[in-house]
Parts: structure tokens; sequence; C-alpha cells
């Protein structure tokens, strides 16, 4: 991953209200979840919801799919990993006490 997708992608999830969307969609699974059911969940205005939806789709973090009226939304599990994978990348490489090399 590269520092600016990073940048992006961290940036999308400082704010609450996304983070907590991008928590649900993660704990749904691949299956996902259908707009209307994150709003309920979470208790947000459809506009507000679209808003941020939007903001984490542009970093990359989830994808949708028109199913009829509706759309479904779902965690971008291998951007996740991508991201998870370039923080700790150099993991504990400057401690010299450290028994396991890039692992802490």
């Amino acid at each position: 991953m590269e520092h600016k997708t990073a940048t992006r992608a961290i940036a999308a999830l400082g704010h609450g209200t996304r983070l907590s969307i991008y928590r649900l969609l993660v704990e749904a699974g691949r299956g996902g979840k259908l707009a209307g059911e994150i709003a309920e969940a979470l208790a947000l205005p459809g506009a507000t919801l679209s808003f941020h939806l939007k903001e984490l789709a542009a970093a990359g973090l989830v994808t949708s799919e028109q199913l009829g009226r509706t759309i479904c939304y779902r965690a971008n599990f291998d951007a996740m990993t991508s991201l998870v994978e370039y923080l700790t990348e150099n993991c504990c490489a400057g401690d010299q006490s450290s028994s396991t090399p890039g692992c802490c």
C-alpha cells in the first residue's frame, strides 16, 4: 500500500460515524449490509449515511452493489489487510532488545 492511500484510509476512519459504519460492515462479513440496515443499526438519517459511505468508498474501504432498489455495502477486506500490513510493516525493527525481528 502506498503512503497516500494509507493516509486517505486512516483519514476516512478518523471520523467516529465512519468508523462505526466500517466496524459494522466488518462485523457483517462478506455478506455486507443493506443501506437501510446500516441506517437503522446506527440511527443515521439516509443523507448522513450516504455522505459517510461515499467517503469510505472513495478511500477504498467499502464496496457497493445495487440490489434492486437498495444498495448492499461490504467492507473491502483486502484494503483492510493492506492497511494493517502497511501500519505494521516495520514493527519493532529498531528495537534491539526484541527477540523476534519485525514483530512485537
